[in-house]
């Protein structure tokens, strides 16, 4: 515990040197224009080197994999010097502005326009500005180390008040962010939202979690749905051992619940956005679902990160081969942990489970590509959109899906090679302890990210057997075989069949369905309810 003081101390002190070191850029968000969806920023940057200060928007966005280009809804942009004359400005491509006669400071503002609610893009109305930092933030090339504040400015007579893991500022209505990647990955929501706070004690820390709500629904939904929310919460502290050192040891989960909304999700470092076309209380599993995935990455991708995701990279796309975990299995741990704490039943969570096996093993795309080819694919599937056909629903399975598959096909044959004493939990906790607790010194980064060498030499020291890790990998996840998920299955209880009624398509294997066996008119033996508990309970009493 004393290690991880002294870390957090380190961290702080950098932080601080920075800020002493750095001349800091700054932006100011206002909204004269609110009711055409137009937000407008002003931004600063002193101590420029000399020749043309180069400005970019971002092509895309933390936690989404194809490119966005944002700079399609800039406009108006102008730029002067510290006296107030105005600079030069060339436009080269669509994403840069290059300013240049200025000696040594720029002043740019411009506006922007957004109405798109979700966990990408940017939203502006009289209700509120929803705001996801690449598609609203023009950033300097070259600055990327220095620190940045940002001042949000509430409209005329609006009571407006700030939701973000970006860092307190000098009041409530300015904040700070130590670089550019812990700018970017940081969203808010500037609203007058409703809030809801709760804290849980974890190992002599009780970080604080606040739930904001821009929604029309009523107090007691919100209750209920924060209520669900911290049950997640605690739960998916047991899998990896413990919560991360939240920065400012908070955790926000931004939501928005209101007619036109698209329905998405998206994690952040210490925060994740929830965006929904429904009230709270008439989509209560679809959100519980959301927030146990996004949680977990706060663990899984946020700290416990791949190589070629750190740093990100906002100019181009970004692909990595480790998706089917870094997704992939926070969509396993995501209907696990709603099992886990009793917000579903087990009848429930097979039909999940049994849909993702199902899909993987009946797809032929698996027989194309493998969960990490699918994985690089990302760029063409996540929020990309294109105007011709592509081969895709006969070529391509998503990581999500399969990454589920394989972390359910992990974690039951590691509890099944081990009769219960190895699961995929320790995997996740020692990838955690390797990977993800040590705190960089530069928050927004990632100390030690890892490669799947690193995955599949974890799985050899967790499960005491190189060969089986390596066996493992060549055959699920760089090859494109399926564990055999019928045997796995039957040790909890579950009946992996086809499903009553279905028929595939000409040349595929008819659909699959999980049932219990109770279902099918079979018995439950005590081994298997055993096994099914260890597995299916929560994992506070979670011992086989």
């Amino acid at each position: 515990m004393a290690r991880r003081f002294a870390i957090a101390a380190l961290v702080a002190f950098c932080v601080s040197v920075a800020l002493r070191a750095q001349a800091p850029a700054s932006y100011r968000l206002a909204f004269p224009d609110r009711e055409h969806r137009m937000m407008t920023v002003e931004a600063t940057f002193t101590d420029v080197p000399a020749g043309p200060l180069q400005l970019r928007m971002s092509r895309s966005s933390p936690g989404r994999y194809a490119l966005h280009e944002f700079a399609k809804n800039v406009l108006d942009v102008r730029a002067t010097d510290a006296d107030g004359r105005p600079l030069t400005i060339a436009h080269p491509n669509p994403h840069q502005w290059d300013v240049s006669g200025h000696s040594g400071e720029v002043r740019v503002s411009y506006r922007v326009f957004g109405d798109w609610v979700d966990g990408t893009y940017l939203a502006i109305d009289n209700t509120h500005a929803h705001i996801n930092m690449p598609a609203a933030i023009m950033w300097a090339r070259g600055f990327d180390a220095r620190p940045i504040s940002v001042r949000f400015e509430p409209p005329p007579g609006a009571s407006w008040r700030v939701a973000t893991q970006l860092l307190p500022g000098r009041d409530s209505l300015t904040f700070n962010a130590p670089n550019l990647q812990y700018l970017m990955d940081s969203p808010a929501e500037f609203s007058a939202f409703s809030l809801r706070t709760f804290t849980v004690s974890d190992q002599g820390r009780t970080p604080v979690f606040r739930v904001v709500a821009h929604h029309g629904g009523t107090d007691a939904d919100l209750d209920a749905l924060v209520r669900d929310i911290d049950t997640i919460v605690r739960e998916t502290r047991y899998v990896f051992g413990e919560f991360p050192a939240f920065d400012a040891n908070a955790y926000t989960f931004i939501t928005d619940h209101l007619p036109g909304n698209d329905r998405d999700a998206m994690e952040h470092r210490n925060s994740t956005v929830i965006t929904s076309p429904r009230p709270i209380a008439a989509d209560r599993l679809g959100l519980l679902g959301s927030v146990s995935h996004e949680f977990c990455h706060a663990w899984n991708v946020e700290r416990i990160r791949p190589a070629s995701l750190e740093p990100f990279n906002f100019d181009d796309v970004n692909m990595s081969g480790e998706l089917w975990l870094a997704e992939g299995f926070c969509n396993y741990y995501g209907a696990l942990v709603l099992r886990r704490s009793g917000l579903v039943s087990v009848r429930e969570y097979a039909r999940d489970i049994g849909s993702a096996i199902a899909t993987v093993m009946t797809a032929p795309g698996r027989k194309v590509r493998s969960a990490i080819e699918m994985s690089q694919m990302a760029p063409f599937v996540d929020g990309a959109k294109f105007e011709d056909r592509t081969g895709f629903p006969d070529t391509y399975v998503s990581y999500y899906t399969w990454g589920e598959a394989l972390g359910a096909g992990l974690d039951l044959t590691l509890r099944d090679r081990s009769d219960g004493r190895i699961t995929l939990d320790d995997y996740m906790r020692a990838l955690w302890d390797k990977f993800g607790r040590s705190a960089s010194p530069r928050l927004g980064y990632v100390e030690s990210p890892y490669t799947v060498a690193d995955l599949k030499a974890t799985l050899a020291q967790v499960s005491g057997d190189a060969a089986f890790a390596s066996q493992f990998f060549a055959r699920y996840i760089e090859g494109h075989d399926v564990v055999d998920y019928a045997q796995l299955l039957s040790r909890a209880g579950l009946l992996l069949r086809p499903r009553q009624g279905s028929a595939g398509k000409p040349g595929q294997e008819p659909g699959l369905e999980v049932v219990l066996v109770e279902e099918a008119g079979q018995t439950l033996t005590d081994a298997q309810r055993r096994f099914r508990d260890a597995w299916l309970s929560s994992s506070a009493r979670n011992t086989f």
